[in-house]
């Protein structure tokens, strides 16, 4: 069973327009409203792969509700918390012109201790030893930065494989914690140093030595420059397929979700890095926040290439 965590799930509603314009009045072309977040948006590629998973965490009002009658529809299982006040809505602006991504992200809705107890309770209560669980995304803003950190060491203390991916203070106090995996990306990595770093070799070096924490392997992405994946014993380097990008959101989960699929099947790390780049290429060739289907997935893994680097 791969669990899923999701604090701060959103409706992601994405609004194409031709040339987008500040000041002015815009015309939209298009609208669609997908349930999103990082762990929910990592279940329902999980799923679509037909794997076993579950996505946890808090859902709030009618924001909520739609979340939880889209995931139904799709077939993708959860089991959330129900909170006061209402899901937050993401917007995201594609302009198919200009060729940009914007996003328009809301803080969320706070979160109690009593919840917190509760999402908890659920990730215990699905976690297997020889399952994943996935720690990803942002949190509300009242609920402290440790909390994946915290999270991650009981998990690992039961034996059980761990994934991170956040950004800022959650990823650093995540890090120190141990994950099986973390996903940074070449942005996160720099915010994480205080450091810009000019060439992919530097960035690599520097990501390596996360492995320190007792990381067994690091995904960074670079956007479309390509993804290098570290362990201690190798380093891969895979570059991106060139494709007409619909819509970013979603890249990342996509290839977290195929790695949690991959380390939960036990496959080799080659196949792991085949199945989570086409599942980014999948993703990015769909609009809104839609993940890669397993045919779009089968079609690109054919069409990965990695190499080993020498560092």
């Amino acid at each position: 069973m791969i669990v899923t965590v999701t604090l701060n799930p959103a409706l992601d509603k994405t609004i194409q327009i031709d040339t987008f314009r500040i000041s002015e009045v815009n015309r939209v072309l298009s609208v669609r409203e997908d349930a999103g977040g990082k762990g929910i948006n990592v279940s329902k590629l999980i799923h679509s792969l037909g794997g076993e998973t579950i996505a946890v965490g808090a859902v709030a009002g009618a924001v909520g509700d739609f979340i939880e009658k889209q995931l139904d529809e799709l077939g993708t299982p959860h089991d959330f918390v129900h909170t006061e006040g209402n899901t937050r809505t993401n917007t995201k602006i594609v302009d198919i012109s200009l060729k940009t991504y914007t996003d328009i992200n809301e803080p969320g809705t706070p979160l109690s201790q009593e919840a917190l107890d509760q999402i908890e309770e659920k990730i215990f209560k699905y976690a297997t030893e020889d399952g994943v669980v996935v720690f990803s995304g942002s949190i509300p803003s009242n609920v402290g930065k440790d909390i994946y950190g915290r999270w991650i060491k009981k998990v690992k203390a039961k034996g059980i494989k761990t994934i991170l991916d956040a950004d800022g203070e959650l990823l650093k106090k995540g890090i120190e914690a141990g994950p099986y995996l973390i996903k940074p990306n070449i942005h996160e990595l720099e915010m994480l140093y205080n450091k810009k770093f000019e060439t992919r070799e530097e960035a690599i070096r520097f990501a390596k030595n996360l492995l320190d924490y007792d990381i067994e392997i690091i995904a960074l992405s670079m956007g479309g420059h390509g993804c290098a994946f570290i362990t201690k014993d190798k380093i891969y380097f895979a570059k991106a397929i060139p494709v007409e990008v619909k819509s970013t959101v979603g890249a990342g989960d996509s290839m977290v979700a195929a790695l949690a699929y991959a380390i939960q099947k036990n496959a080799s790390l080659k196949e792991a890095i085949k199945l989570a780049v086409a599942a980014a290429t999948a993703s990015i060739t769909n609009e809104g926040t839609q993940m890669g289907t397993k045919d779009q997935i089968e079609f690109w893994k054919d069409r990965v290439e990695f190499e080993l680097l020498v560092l």
